[in-house]
């Protein structure tokens, strides 16, 4: 109703402004645009209250929306770190895992080694010594089968177990003495002192009447004393309490002695070798001989050089005075020298020719002996290789027959290793001055080439371009 009267109203207003006659009822319509005008206006005004209203409301709501769009990021930016920090957590719990895994490996195998340590160190005490370290050896041994024990616990005992044989090692150096029980040839314990000397066990009580050799008793931490005549009971007793004096026995009956000796003897190596072990030595021989004679050789020629003798012939023969050369040549030893004058002499025939034969037999002496160094470099190891196979042959035929003598079959062994071992010493020791002597034999080689190609360089210049050392210097 409102539209239709401001409809009315607005074609009222366009009649009026067109100058048209008014109706007879305008006053009629008249009342109908002002009231339509007034409707208009209040509208107008209520859609003006209504933007302000909407404006007023819509800035905070802008900035509620902007304030929780930030905390939403905030949020999300929060979640993210939240999430890295899940992730770097979980990872390095892995990380730790894999460590904890890896340093409990390690703390089983420390254990394995210090068990194995602890079963070492037991069955090598000395006589007397178990009484003395048995509380270690147990607490050691107990510790990783007890339960009321931490990790660190149980790795400390263990430990002091090492650290107690560091200690034995240490006091054990040229002997050492700790108090102890031993049962007397009546089967009666007795307390005494030990003295611990090497393999060698003393024991005297602290009676003295018990003084002898400290002997391991199965089955018993306690040793029995085997007593001695009583002029060695008396210089034991002496060490046992001071510490001090010299041991009056040998208790391996010059067993310890015969062994040092053989064992510091190359003849005796030698003899275990087996026969192979004389090739070899022949071989030995023949290397060492060439090697001192050539090395004789090549100090003879080394005192022979005469480099001033030598452009002494290669002027002479620049000059074109060939008598001269030759008698200069005949004057030296050196082997250069000799070649050149061989050559010269011969020159009417061949003067190539010469020179290589020349040259030929100087390489030759210098080349001396060399093939028998050649010889024992490839046959001294294939003689060892053959005294290895024969060992073995020996000590698997053993095998196959008599078993009750073991040291019959690392007798064989020892064969094989020794005749292996000399052969590839002996190709060792002579591939040094092989190599040597090699390279002084190209050396010779190279200087008579050259001295040999200036030679013919000269002897085949024409003589116009031949100009005397004094018309050059004038």
């Amino acid at each position: 109703m409102r539209l239709h009267c401001t409809v009315l109203g607005m074609l009222a207003a366009g009649l009026v402004a067109a100058g048209a006659a008014p109706p007879p009822d305008f006053d009629g319509v008249k009342d109908v645009g002002a009231a339509a005008q007034q409707d208009l206006e209040a509208s107008l005004k209520e859609l003006a209250r209504l933007r302000e209203s909407i404006a007023a409301e819509k800035l905070p709501l802008s900035r509620e929306l902007s304030r929780l769009e930030e905390r939403l990021g905030d949020l999300r930016r929060e979640q993210e770190r939240v999430t890295r920090e899940a992730d770097a957590g979980g990872l390095d719990v892995g990380n730790l895992r894999a460590e904890m895994k890896l340093r409990q490996d390690e703390v089983t195998y420390l254990g394995t080694l210090l068990d194995e340590y602890r079963n070492n160190f037991e069955s090598r005490l000395g006589v007397g010594e178990q009484q003395r370290y048995e509380p270690v050896i147990v607490a050691a041994k107990d510790a990783p089968s007890n339960g009321n024990l931490g990790v660190d616990q149980k790795f400390d005992l263990q430990l002091s177990l090492v650290k107690t044989s560091v200690t034995r090692l240490e006091e054990g150096m040229g002997g050492t003495r700790f108090p102890g029980q031993a049962v007397d040839p009546q089967g009666k314990l007795a307390d005494g002192t030990f003295a611990l000397i090497g393999p060698v066990s003393l024991f005297a009580s602290s009676s003295g009447q018990t003084i002898g050799l400290a002997v391991a008793q199965t089955g018993s931490t306690k040793p029995a004393v085997r007593p001695l005549v009583e002029a060695v009971r008396a210089g034991i007793s002496g060490l046992v309490k001071t510490g001090e004096g010299i041991l009056p026995l040998d208790p391996s009956r010059g067993g310890a002695l015969k062994e040092l000796v053989q064992r510091a003897s190359l003849i005796h190596m030698f003899s275990k070798g087996g026969p192979i072990m004389w090739p070899l030595l022949l071989a030995s021989v023949l290397a060492l001989g060439t090697v001192i004679e050539r090395l004789f050789f090549l100090l003879t020629e080394q005192k022979r050089r005469d480099e001033k003798a030598l452009q002494r012939m290669l002027d002479a023969v620049e000059a074109g005075d060939i008598e001269k050369a030759t008698r200069v040549g005949r004057t030296t030893k050196y082997f250069v020298c000799r070649a050149l004058n061989y050559a010269l002499v011969h020159r009417e025939k061949s003067i190539s020719n010469a020179l290589m034969l020349a040259q030929s037999l100087e390489i030759k002496r210098f080349t001396r002996g060399i093939p028998i160094l050649d010889t024992v470099i490839t046959l001294a190891p294939l003689l060892g290789l053959l005294g290895t196979v024969t060992g073995m042959m020996r000590s698997f035929s053993l095998l196959g027959g008599e078993l009750s003598a073991p040291s019959a079959i690392t007798g064989g062994i020892a064969e094989a290793l020794i005749a292996t071992a000399f052969g590839l010493g002996i190709a060792i020791t002579a591939l040094i001055p092989f190599n040597y002597l090699n390279s002084r034999v190209e050396e010779a080689r190279h200087e008579l080439d050259s001295a040999s190609t200036r030679l013919e360089l000269l002897l085949h210049l024409p003589r116009e371009l031949v100009v005397p050392r004094a018309v050059a210097a004038s």
